[in-house]
């Protein structure tokens, strides 16, 4: 009698490897949209950008969604230890992004920079790039306390990026279409709500670090104007414009 020999059962593809990758993807497009025209779609180098480190700036922030997109790559085809020891690099590259991403803040706020139409003097404005990178420097760091837990250090990774789509959303008006602040914030907020609805679906549970994350970068959406025109805040932008 032959024996039948039962066919190897493929492996289930776990929807981590599938749904981190397209997140990386959505930040690449999102970002490559806001600054289409007057970075990359000009040559990047040859953009005629208003101050040295803000070349300087756009090329760090650049090496990081490069290094982000590679990262999470290397994951999905389960290169965990070279994922491992290019992360040393990508955390190397996070700690520098705050100090570039600090300098260029304050040379907005010297050069008086506040978008066209948003009503706010170069002080009140200075506020979102600061917030930003408190947003990036809390998440990013946290990411790395907890390198060993890979369904935390993901997310948190993720939440620290989209913290810093700001800049690229706020320039949407004039990429894609006149839009207002709420709108680009509804964006912003949508990109945490994806991630909340990917935990219920996947985990049947709201990850803690998805919570928090998420809760935070609300928050500082949400309160940082009000604050930013206080008499408090504006003493300080002040000093520190000179």
């Amino acid at each position: 009698m032959p024996v039948t020999v039962a066919a190897p059962r493929r492996a289930r593809v776990h929807p981590d490897r599938i749904f981190f990758p397209l997140m990386s993807l959505l930040v690449l497009v999102t970002v490559w949209l806001g600054f289409s025209k007057t970075y990359y779609g000009v040559g990047m180098v040859r953009a005629h950008l208003p101050s040295a480190i803000v070349h300087v700036h756009a090329v760090v922030f650049t090496l990081w969604l490069v290094t982000l997109t590679v990262l999470t790559a290397l994951v999905s085809v389960r290169k965990v230890k070279l994922h491992m020891t290019l992360g040393l690099w990508g955390f190397g590259l996070a700690a520098l992004m705050v100090v570039i991403g600090s300098m260029a803040a304050v040379n907005s706020l010297h050069r008086g920079m506040s978008p066209a139409g948003s009503g706010l003097s170069a002080e009140t404005f200075f506020i979102v790039p600061v917030t930003d990178m408190f947003c990036f420097a809390i998440l990013a760091a946290w990411a790395y306390g907890v390198r060993r837990k890979p369904d935390q250090h993901k997310r948190l990774i993720l939440f620290a990026t989209i913290a810093l789509l700001d800049a690229a959303v706020g320039r949407f008006p004039y990429t894609i279409a006149p839009m207002g602040p709420m709108v680009q914030m509804m964006i912003i907020f949508s990109f945490l709500a994806v991630v909340v609805i990917y935990d219920v679906l996947s985990r049947r549970n709201i990850q803690r670090v998805t919570s928090i994350a998420s809760l935070l970068i609300i928050a500082v959406q949400m309160v940082r104007i009000p604050f930013a025109q206080t008499a408090a805040w504006q003493a300080f932008a002040h000093l520190v414009r000179g």
